[in-house]
């Protein structure tokens, strides 16, 4: 084992990609620009330094999800352990067993819960409807035997507090709000009559009624992202409507840059199911942060940040004609999206920005290691 230093820290995902934002992008590098000896664990990638964090991969071939959550789960614990850093901090929840054995050694340990799991599972495609209470309820149990026993929980949104806080106090949100440096804002006398949408292409997230919603709209839609289920793509690629997109696929953050400043507004109709409904979107705050008025779903959270801040309006996203009358509404109101563009930036550049988290977590991690 190497010589434990009590500045080094160590993240563990083995499900995110090495260079993921939330993980790398924000958590890491804070925390290295802050002085920490900052590593984190990937698998199946590739092993590099980057903006001052070690990065390491373990590589465990894997065919199914069973043996990535074994497999890989136990070259991350032998990788974690060599590496015998003063604090863990892991961001996937199969990976609970092993943030019990790091704790069981004595180490400090954080569990970053990106999401409502227990609420998530009842939404997986994948799992048969009928056993998906009965996965939920175990997982909970699970969840609970071994978030209690942590340092410190974070949470990215205010659904499931409540329901964490009972299992561990030390609970804290660290919002997905963006990196204000890595948003640009164009030149609004140069944009096109164009609208955006850069995510996962998934049912849930409202894709086809989006599309669907551009039948009546005299404007090109920039859809990017990568689709989850051919099925599903194929549904909507059939839709009359698909000859207004303009399908660019996975996108990364100069190519996210070049579509938010070519177009006027920002699309992010999510359905009303429970892991949406109480949670903030990340493109919500990127839209805002790119200068770009939003139109968002209608559900109270959301409406309460557009109706403060003039950012956007909002709609049922189960109604396509009425995406595509807010839609039109601010293509229509040149002046009026422009001011609903700026309101929303000025409230990034105030308060919705990582800055203002990345302070919660650089206090949490010296309140442990002290």
């Amino acid at each position: 084992m190497t010589t434990l230093n009590k500045n080094r820290i160590c993240h563990i995902t083995t499900v995110h990609p090495a260079k993921d934002t939330r993980i790398f992008q924000k958590e890491c590098v804070s925390l290295a620009k802050h002085g920490y000896d900052t590593h984190l664990i990937v698998a199946n990638q590739k092993s590099e330094e980057a903006q001052g964090v070690h990065i390491h991969n373990v590589e465990v071939p894997t065919t199914n999800r069973l043996q990535r959550f074994q497999k890989t789960s136990d070259a991350a614990y032998q990788k974690a352990l060599a590496l015998d850093a003063a604090l863990y901090h892991f961001h996937d929840p199969e990976l609970l067993p092993v943030g019990k054995k790091l704790k069981a050694k004595g180490k400090h340990v954080i569990f970053d819960s990106h999401e409502d799991v227990p609420l998530q599972i009842y939404n997986k495609p994948y799992l048969p409807k009928l056993i998906r209470p009965i996965i939920s309820k175990t997982f909970a149990w699970y969840e609970k035997s071994g978030v209690k026993k942590f340092d410190a929980i974070i949470i990215a949104g205010p659904g499931y507090e409540q329901r964490m806080k009972k299992m561990n106090p030390n609970t804290h949100y660290i919002y997905n709000f963006p990196i204000i440096e890595n948003s640009e804002i164009g030149n609004w006398e140069n944009k096109k009559n164009e609208v955006a949408y850069v995510g996962t292409l998934l049912q849930e997230r409202g894709i086809k009624e989006m599309v669907q919603s551009m039948k009546n709209i005299d404007a090109t839609f920039n859809l990017a992202g990568k689709w989850h289920f051919d099925d599903y793509k194929k549904e909507v690629m059939s839709l009359q409507s698909w000859e207004k997109v303009k399908f660019w696929g996975f996108v990364n953050r100069e190519q996210i840059n070049k579509i938010h400043t070519r177009s006027k507004v920002g699309l992010c109709t999510l359905l009303p199911i429970a892991t949406y409904v109480d949670a903030y979107p990340v493109k919500m705050f990127e839209y805002m942060a790119a200068g770009i008025p939003c139109v968002m779903s209608n559900f109270p959270m959301l409406k309460k940040v557009m109706e403060k801040e003039n950012c956007g309006i909002c709609v049922d996203p189960k109604n396509p004609n009425a995406i595509g009358e807010a839609v039109n509404t601010l293509l229509e109101n040149n002046t009026l999206a422009q001011e609903m563009g700026q309101n929303g930036r000025r409230a990034v550049e105030k308060k919705y920005n990582w800055k203002t988290q990345e302070k919660v977590l650089i206090d949490l991690y010296s309140d442990i290691l002290q």
